[in-house]
């Protein structure tokens, strides 16, 4: 599945990405007009330049003793000059030019107005009749730099507008979606079987619609689940009384009949509703485990719970269970000790049923307070174990068994934040199978350790 993207990230950058697009349009749109209008003020400039140059020609070459001798114009200083400019007949005979004017750069055949050579502007006028011209250059280069640096100093503000932006982009996203960040974190925060309702002000318009729905689909769920608890724990707790007294008139009924097939019959119901017992009682803890009280106030030490619930099982059991605690005399966690016993016989009990008869059963809890319970026996075929942890599914053992014991474990872990994980072969063997449970370590001041 792909991740999704944060939409104050989307947010602040398509604001900002679309802000510098927009400035960028804006500064070529300038660019274009200071461009037109530069390259009319040019124009204007070598039309004025010419209007003005011509009368002051046609004067000194009036006045020559040979008019049609060619002569340069003397620069007051030697300067670089922009605008070149020759002064012809109508024959094309060179009668004036600047000291800087290259002929080759103009015409062949004066002519007036302007035109444009590959590197040149150019503008002719003309007098007296059209026997004298003028033709004045510029070079197109001087156009284009003046250009460049119109589109420079545009755009030289966007180098300080595009992290300007993107700051205050980002910062008014993040203050418009507070509360909305606050929101998500209200549900991140929220435990597994926590269902009441996420309590939340000053949701924008767009987002309230959406957590008051949220929340509708919360006490939705809460009292579904809650009716399904409450019939699962009254059906098995209903239950109880009148197994227990057909259980117990069943067993009287095999002590009085004779030797035949009616103590055997009687002796396969007693079997049958001894299993329907257990069958109530592990629904009794699945409605536990799907309830609240997995979690205690105060964190408690895993330690002295394990070592009392696996010393009861040793003692009904034969002492198949081998138990190995921590160097350290303390493990806490916040699992309530009710959830932590009914998780801890469940996982003996089917390591006890469906493990080896003659293999011990290895129960150990670390410092990083992690429980491993392993049991001898053939490995479990993976596409099985994936599956054990579901209600009512078994393994391929001929052994009796309800098939909620996994599922009881796996629904309290889950309801204290606890990783389960299944393993076959056990670690380190060839064989067997072997239960990891992850319990959240819970740190605790020396207050909360001794003050009771």
């Amino acid at each position: 599945m792909k991740p999704s993207s944060s939409l104050q990230k989307r947010l602040g950058l398509g604001l900002t990405l679309g802000m510098t697009l927009l400035w960028l349009a804006a500064t070529v749109g300038a660019w274009l007009v200071v461009q037109h209008e530069l390259n009319e003020a040019f124009d204007s400039a070598l039309e004025e330049t010419a209007q003005r140059i011509l009368p002051l020609a046609v004067l000194e070459i009036s006045n020559r003793e040979s008019p049609r001798d060619a002569q340069h114009v003397a620069p007051l200083k030697v300067h670089k000059e922009y605008l070149t400019y020759l002064v012809r007949d109508a024959k094309g005979e060179i009668l004036m030019q600047s000291h800087d004017a290259e002929p080759k750069i103009f015409r062949s055949q004066p002519a007036e107005g302007f035109s444009t050579t590959e590197k040149y502007r150019l503008y002719g006028a003309s007098a007296l009749r059209e026997t004298v011209f003028i033709e004045i250059a510029e070079p197109l280069g001087h156009r284009r730099e003046a250009a460049r640096e119109a589109l420079v100093a545009l755009l030289l503000p966007l180098l300080a507008l595009i992290p300007i932006s993107l700051f205050g982009t980002w910062m008014l996203v993040r203050i418009s979606l507070r509360s909305v960040l606050a929101y998500r974190r209200a549900v991140e925060a929220r435990g597994v079987g926590d269902l009441s309702p996420i309590t939340m002000t000053h949701l924008p318009a767009e987002i309230a619609p959406l957590a008051e729905a949220v929340n509708h689909l919360l006490e939705r769920l809460r009292k579904t689940l809650e009716a399904e608890r409450s019939f699962t724990a009254n059906s098995a707790h209903e239950l109880r009384t009148p197994l227990a007294a057909t259980l117990a008139q069943i067993q009287r009924l095999r002590h009085e009949a004779p030797e035949g097939p009616l103590r055997l019959r009687a002796a396969k119901i007693e079997n049958s509703l001894r299993e329907l017992t257990r069958l109530s009682e592990k629904l009794m803890q699945l409605a536990k485990a799907e309830g609240g009280g997995l979690l205690s106030e105060t964190p408690q030490d895993l330690i002295p719970l394990l070592a009392h619930v696996v010393d009861e099982w040793n003692h009904s059991s034969g002492q198949r269970i081998e138990l190995q605690l921590p160097a350290q005399t303390s493990v806490y966690s916040t699992i309530d000790p009710d959830a932590f016993a009914i998780l801890l016989r469940n996982l003996i009990e089917n390591a006890l049923k469906y493990g080896a008869t003659d293999q011990p059963v290895e129960v150990s809890l670390t410092d990083q307070a992690l429980l491993r319970v392993v049991n001898g026996g053939p490995p479990v075929p993976e596409p099985v174990l994936q599956s054990l942890t579901e209600r009512f599914v078994r393994g391929s053992s001929d052994t009796s068994g309800s098939g909620l014991g996994l599922a009881i474990a796996k629904t309290i872990a889950q309801g204290v934040g606890a990783k389960i994980l299944l393993i076959s072969p056990a670690t380190g063997r060839r064989e067997g199978f072997e239960v990891c449970v992850w319990f959240p370590l819970a740190s605790i001041t020396d207050t909360q350790r001794y003050g009771k």
